[in-house]
């Protein structure tokens, strides 16, 4: 390590990860950017996580969700930045290279977005990663993964009493505070293992995130974005802006809008019956 390469944090919550968490960790060690630390913080896996996550790092334990975790995370590491994954992500070369360079060259930075790319086996994974194809450069869906440590600290880090929202609530609060132009981008992408995909598991998912999603509207730094997050003909719009994208091959096309439509309805379901729990409580 030098003065001239500051230390980045990488922070990974983990939970019965084992199948992904190798290939993530082996990404970062091999990173052309060599200033890191790695902290996984484990929550109760039942399988061999903790024991795959030792050979690469600092593991804790620490629950209930993610945003626990990961801010736990966080007050564990030494690092000037930190960046934020999954245990079934897998980062290019120079994803970190980049992010360290852009912030630093970028006085009004605060955080970066990293565009991600899916991948993973069977035909849902498939519709997937055609989805997660429309959202790069989109700025309401996407969200910032690398910050300033001093940012991420000043805004608490992630909200904890929201899960599945918490991604895009935290970089919508720095802007929030900072102006619209405190977040960047880079170009080096994270690729994101599906692995093989369950339509129902998806959407019972969105189901639970969706209970969330009251107390993540109420919140001020996020009542724009929500506007056009929860727009379900809004979604197909973008869609439909790329029609020969979508229909490249009409069966995965179909079906991604299938599953789209499917994951809205379920996450309908969960907001309505949460607000209806709350309004009789």
């Amino acid at each position: 390590m030098t003065s001239n390469e500051p230390l980045v944090s990488v922070i990974i919550p983990t939970k019965n990860s084992e199948s992904t968490l190798e290939d993530c960790l082996k990404s970062i060690k091999k990173q052309s950017y060599k200033s890191l630390e790695i902290i996984v913080v484990d929550n109760s896996s039942k399988d061999n996580t903790k024991v795959i996550a030792e050979k690469y790092g600092k593991v804790y334990e620490k629950g209930p969700e993610r945003s626990a975790q990961r801010n736990f995370g966080v007050s564990q590491s030494s690092g000037e930045y930190v960046l934020i994954i999954d245990s079934d992500m897998v980062l290019s070369e120079n994803v970190i290279k980049s992010c360290v360079n852009t912030i630093r060259d970028q006085a009004n930075y605060k955080g970066l977005i990293i565009p991600e790319e899916s991948f993973g086996k069977g035909f849902w994974a498939q519709c997937k990663k055609l989805e997660r194809s429309y959202y790069v450069g989109v700025d309401w869906i996407e969200a910032a993964r690398f910050f300033q440590r001093s940012v991420y600290e000043e805004m608490n880090g992630y909200n904890e009493e929201i899960t599945g929202a918490e991604d895009v609530d935290l970089p919508q609060r720095i802007q929030e505070k900072y102006g619209n132009n405190s977040i960047g981008r880079v170009n080096d992408f994270i690729f994101h293992n599906e692995q093989k995909i369950s339509l129902l598991k998806t959407c019972l998912k969105k189901y639970y995130y969706s209970k969330k999603l009251d107390k993540y509207a109420k919140i001020a730094a996020n009542k724009r974005n929500f506007a056009k997050q929860s727009n379900v003909i809004g979604r197909f719009i973008l869609f439909f802006s790329n029609p020969a994208k979508l229909f490249k091959n009409p069966l995965v096309g179909l079906g991604m809008i299938f599953m789209k439509l499917m994951e809205f309805s379920f996450g309908a379901v969960g907001y309505v019956s949460e607000k209806l729990k709350n309004y009789r409580s």
